[in-house]
């Protein structure tokens, strides 16, 4: 972990580090997470499809690299800042060190810069792209940095086909949009049949299945992507019907898309397992786990970001959804209690 590299964000600024991980060149969004534990989860989110993702915590990598924590197969980030990785893990569960993992996982990654300081020069200028390099950075790199976008991101992180992925006695259909493991896990722990669909999954292809619910799940990039129109639809069709769904995060967004509201994109997002959200309804205030870069625009929500009041949560009825994860991997189980809820509207159905 020694070889010099370099950080060129698209405005021009550059921060020298160190190399660790896999060798080469990348380029993607730069995104910060205030989680102080739960990387390897980060880490596996497809969520993270084409940025580059920054711990603001110093220290990551303690605990080792622990393959049943994994939220999919594979690595979500473009690549992997932080300030101080460990490389001598201690934990009974650990399979290995992070830079081996991140060489093994062709995934670039970058220590030793002034993560504090841009972590500011994001919260107040607002995501921006940057490019990794191993040699000192030229305007060449700034403006292929600038130019960077992530095209049609949910594509390339659904499954490939209709697979069951548990056993129980209330059936549920779980789109993937790049869908975490841990609301499968959730769905299971219930008593729920989750069959996983990939995103191209027509309505009748879904119905033909005789779901008690439909889950959303959680993915990367824009909600009102083009790319997206024939997910909507998918989910405005599936809305008219009589079967509860339960959106989360990206699923959250795409069903309010499908239910005539507009998103729009937040100056840096909301990522990290500490945001705290109010219930409107009661005026509970719950500790959550998030990871996203848009929000809904309503004035009629069910859950409001403490912080910002953005949009966290919102209810149709027989159907509803949430921004932040209550399946919490990693983070607090504060709001598990919404795959509860999911589960009485099924039965109530």
């Amino acid at each position: 972990m020694s070889d010099t590299a370099y950080l060129m964000l698209e405005n021009g600024k550059v921060f020298e580090g160190k190399r660790f991980g896999a060798n080469g060149e990348v380029t993607g969004e730069i995104v910060f997470t205030t989680a102080m534990t739960g990387y390897l989860e980060t880490l596996t989110d497809q969520s993270y499809h084409g940025q580059i993702v920054m711990q603001t915590f110093p220290l990551i990598g303690n605990y080792g690299v622990i393959p049943d924590d994994f939220e999919s197969g594979s690595v979500g980030a473009k690549a992997y800042i932080v300030k101080y990785p460990c490389s001598n893990p201690s934990n009974f569960r650990s399979g290995g060190d992070l830079d081996k993992f991140l060489k093994d996982s062709g995934i670039i990654g970058l220590h030793g810069i002034d993560t504090r300081e841009l972590t500011k020069i994001i919260r107040e200028n607002g995501v921006m792209n940057g490019k990794i390099t191993a040699s000192a950075p030229t305007d060449k790199d700034r403006k292929e940095a600038k130019a960077y976008a992530v095209v049609n991101p949910i594509a390339s992180v659904s499954c490939g086909s209709v697979t069951k992925l548990s056993e129980g006695k209330r059936r549920v259909a779980l789109m993937d949009f790049g869908a975490k493991r841990g609301i499968a896990s959730a769905l299971a722990a219930r008593d729920c049949e989750v069959w996983s669909f990939p995103h191209t999954a027509s309505a009748d292809e879904i119905m033909k299945l005789g779901p008690a619910g439909i889950m959303l799940s959680n993915g990367p990039g824009d909600p009102a992507d083009p790319g997206n129109k024939g997910i909507v639809e998918t989910i405005r069709t599936l809305s008219k019907g009589s079967i509860p769904i339960f959106g989360i995060c990206m699923g959250h967004q795409l069903l309010a898309l499908a239910n005539g509201y507009k998103t729009k994109k937040l100056k840096f997002g909301h990522r990290g397992a500490n945001q705290p959200v109010k219930e409107t309804a009661t005026g509970k205030v719950y500790i959550t786990s998030q990871n996203h870069g848009y929000a809904v625009v309503a004035d009629d929500s069910s859950f409001v970001n403490v912080n910002d009041g953005t949009c966290e949560g919102l209810d149709y009825g027989k159907s509803f959804s949430v921004q932040f994860h209550p399946e919490a991997c990693g983070g607090p189980l504060d709001s598990g209690f919404l795959f509860n809820r999911f589960v009485k509207r099924m039965e109530g159905r």
